[in-house]
């Protein structure tokens, strides 16, 4: 016969200064709660228990939503958007500049006014059609 065979758990106890830092870790952002699990070997369950216990603003009775992606991936999705985005303010800015430039080309070296002025008064010419 064989004989019942089970394998003993071992309970692992862990200091308060190992939980403080786990949580400290996922306040910070460094680490998800998923992250820490399967960095350290600790179900989920038990870091939330260490959070709504040692943490300063996550207490029981509140839900947590945590992200899937960290923190800092997001912060460097950001930061690549606004770089590109300051990019083509750049390229508005020359472009601006450039048509501004043509237009004083054209005023001093041509003669030719293209720029609206809003002080002028209108021309009388538009006036005189013969029917008054």
């Amino acid at each position: 016969m064989k004989a019942n065979l089970k394998k003993i758990r071992k309970q692992r106890k862990f200091s308060e200064d190992f939980k403080r830092d786990i949580v400290k870790s996922f306040e910070t952002g460094e680490h998800s709660v998923s992250e820490l699990g399967s960095l350290y070997g600790i179900a989920n369950m038990v870091i939330y228990r260490w959070i709504y216990k040692y943490s300063g603003y996550n207490k029981k009775g509140y839900r947590m939503v945590e992200h899937t992606e960290s923190s800092s991936q997001k912060v460097k999705e950001l930061e690549e958007k606004i770089k590109t985005l300051e990019a083509i303010v750049g390229q508005k800015q020359i472009k601006i500049d450039f048509l501004e430039k043509m237009i004083d080309i054209a005023k001093e070296d041509l003669y030719i006014d293209i720029k609206k002025n809003y002080s002028t008064p209108p021309s009388n010419t538009s006036n005189k059609t013969g029917k008054a």
